[in-house]
C-alpha cells in the first residue's frame, strides 16, 4: 500500500484527499516509478482546487511532473534502478500524475535524468525551465548566435522567462527583458538581462514594419506584445513563441515574414519528442547556472497541497514548491 492524492468530483465540486492505494489501483503501464519529488505548478492548483477545466476524468491523482526510480519495467527502454523524469503528456490531466508515491508511465513519457542532476534539481527547473530550454534551442536552429545582436524575452519575469534570459546570458547572448515590474529589474539583471522595457510599451500596437531591434526573441505573451516583437525583428531573425499569457490572438501582417525574412517558430514542452526533450534536459544540466533557479520557497508533503493548491491561484506563493510525497 501507499499515498497518493486523489480527486473525485461531486456535483460539479471537485474534492481531494490523501488514500492509501495498492499497486494494482494504478493505470496498467510498462513502467513503475517510486516518486522522489514532484513540484507546485499553477495548472496543479487549478487542478486541486477545480478553478479550472485541467482535470478530464475522475479519479484523477494530479501532478503534472516527475522524477523518480524505476523500480519495474516491461519496457526495454528502461531497467529497475533508473533515474526518470518525467513532464507533460497530459499526465496530472488525463492520465494519473506525480503526486503519489509511485506512478506508473509510458516508456515514452519518460526521459533518463542527466547524469550529475537529482531529482530535486530536476523538480526545481520543471516544465517551465524545459520549455525555456527548447526556446533557446529553437533560436539556435534558426541560426541566431551571440554575435548576430540583442534577443529579447517577454514575461521575463515569470518561470519561463526568467530561465530564459539565464540560460541566454550563461550562453553569451546580449539579452533584453520585456517585465510588467519594475520591481524585478533588479533580479532580472542578475540573471544577465543588461536592458530593460515596459510591458505597456511593448503592448502598443504596432505597424506591420517597425525599426529593427532584435536578433531573436522568446515570447511568452502572445497577442499585441508578439505582434511588436515580430515586427521589430531583425531581417532573417527568428522568433520563438510559447505562451500566451497576453492572449492567443496574433494581430500581425506577413509583411515580417516575407520582407525581413522572420522566422514564428512555435515552440511546445507537452508533446515534445522524446529525443529533444533528451537532449534539452542534458543542456540544462550545463547551461542553466544553478543561482537562477531561484529559492526553493519549501517542500510540502501530499498532505499540504489542497492548502498549498489554493494558495498558489491566489498568488500567496513565492519561488518553487516541491512536493516530496514520501514526507
Amino acid at each position: 500500500m501507499f499515498n497518493a492524492l486523489v480527486l473525485e468530483q461531486e456535483e460539479g465540486k471537485t474534492l481531494s484527499a490523501v488514500k492509501q492505494l495498492d499497486l494494482s489501483d494504478l493505470p496498467d503501464e510498462d513502467v513503475l516509478v517510486k516518486v522522489s519529488y514532484s513540484s507546485l505548478n499553477y495548472k496543479d492548483g487549478l487542478a486541486i482546487t477545480g478553478s479550472g477545466k485541467i482535470v478530464h476524468t475522475f479519479p484523477m491523482v494530479p501532478g503534472i511532473d516527475l522524477a523518480g526510480v524505476v523500480t519495474e519495467s516491461r519496457s526495454p527502454q528502461y531497467q529497475a534502478g533508473d533515474q526518470v523524469i518525467m513532464t507533460g503528456w497530459s499526465v496530472g490531466e488525463r492520465y494519473w500524475g506525480g503526486y503519489s508515491q509511485y506512478a506508473r508511465m509510458k516508456p515514452e513519457w519518460l526521459v533518463k535524468l542527466p547524469q550529475g542532476m537529482d531529482a530535486a534539481k530536476a523538480m526545481s527547473i520543471g516544465t517551465a525551465g524545459l520549455t525555456a530550454m527548447l526556446c533557446v534551442m529553437a533560436l539556435e536552429e534558426g541560426g541566431i548566435t551571440p554575435d548576430r545582436g540583442t534577443v529579447v524575452v517577454t514575461g521575463a519575469a515569470g518561470g519561463v522567462g526568467s530561465v530564459a534570459v539565464a540560460i541566454l546570458s550563461q550562453l553569451g547572448y546580449t539579452v533584453a527583458a520585456v517585465t510588467g515590474r519594475e520591481s524585478s529589474h533588479e533580479y532580472l539583471r542578475g540573471l544577465g538581462a543588461s536592458e530593460f522595457l515596459t510591458r505597456a510599451e511593448m503592448a502598443e500596437a504596432s505597424r506591420p514594419l517597425e525599426k529593427q531591434r532584435w536578433a531573436g526573441a522568446i515570447d511568452t505573451v502572445g497577442d499585441t506584445i508578439l505582434a511588436r516583437v515580430l515586427a521589430e525583428t531583425d531581417y532573417r531573425g527568428t522568433v520563438a513563441a510559447c505562451g500566451l499569457a497576453g492572449g492567443y490572438k496574433l494581430p500581425t501582417t506577413v509583411m515580417p515574414f516575407i520582407l525581413r525574412n522572420v522566422r514564428l517558430q512555435g515552440v511546445d514542452s507537452v508533446m515534445c519528442p522524446v529525443d529533444i526533450r533528451t537532449q534539452a534536459w542534458n543542456r540544462l544540466l550545463t547551461d542553466l547556472p544553478d543561482s537562477a533557479l531561484g529559492d526553493i520557497s519549501s517542500v510540502i508533503g501530499l498532505a499540504d497541497l489542497p492548502q498549498a493548491a489554493a494558495d498558489i491561484v491566489a498568488g500567496k506563493i513565492q519561488g518553487r514548491t516541491l512536493v516530496d510525497p514520501n514526507k
